[in-house]
């Protein structure tokens, strides 16, 4: 059986170049992306058993890119590796589309012990993680009703975020203009926002664009 192939996400390429030293005794690396959209058009091609996705990728978030992956590669493992120790995102990610969950901090030492776990239909969550959402589990057993962005919302809030117009946003999703414009709006209509700097902003909240 050969070594289990693995394709790594990230826009920092000393980290990306680092889990690729780190892995590749035991592993194959097929290579790194460092963007989402590309993510989403490599993966489909090379088809890896399992992605390390770093969740501020620029143009499509990681968590945007996640979610669309697990629809298009169900039988590939994602394992997220992040900065950020913001526990709603983790309890997203975990919830509905990754199997590991790893700090970038910690991932020197976790990462090939995150692979194998998941390489064996296994989970695999960080503990300082892993302990915070067994106990809002078990605190929040209901269903948040509030207003949640689609994953096209997602992808035009990213990209007006980064400050391109609805112009270059059609151009990049291969919709209409008045498409993106519908978007917009109905973004600003549901959570009350006023102007592009508003939009910005609501970006960074919900970790869709990295804070500046």
């Amino acid at each position: 059986m050969g070594k289990a192939r693995i394709l790594l996400a990230d826009d920092h390429t000393l980290v990306a170049e680092a889990f690729k030293k780190l892995l590749q005794p035991e592993f194959e690396v097929l290579g790194t992306v460092t963007d989402g959209r590309t993510l989403l058009q490599v993966a489909q091609q090379l088809k890896p058993d399992v992605i390390i996705l770093d969740l501020g990728m620029p143009l499509l978030s990681g968590m945007s890119a996640g979610q669309q992956l697990k629809n298009l590669l169900p039988n590939t493992q994602i394992v997220v590796v992040t900065m950020s120790e913001e526990y709603k995102l983790a309890s997203e990610a975990v919830g509905h589309w990754a199997s590991g969950y790893l700090l970038k901090k910690s991932a020197g030492y976790e990462l090939v012990t995150a692979i194998r776990e998941v390489l064996k239909r296994h989970s695999y969550v960080t503990p300082k993680i892993e302990n915070y959402l067994r106990e809002e589990f078990i605190r929040h057993s209901d269903i948040d009703h509030r207003k949640v962005l689609t994953p096209r919302q997602r992808e035009v809030l990213q990209l007006l975020a980064e400050g391109r117009t609805m112009k270059e946003v059609a151009a990049i999703l291969r919709v209409a203009t008045r498409t993106v414009a519908f978007h917009k709006y109905r973004i600003m209509d549901d959570f009350g926002l006023k102007t592009n700097s508003d939009l910005v902003r609501f970006a960074i909240k919900e970790h869709i664009l990295a804070s500046p």
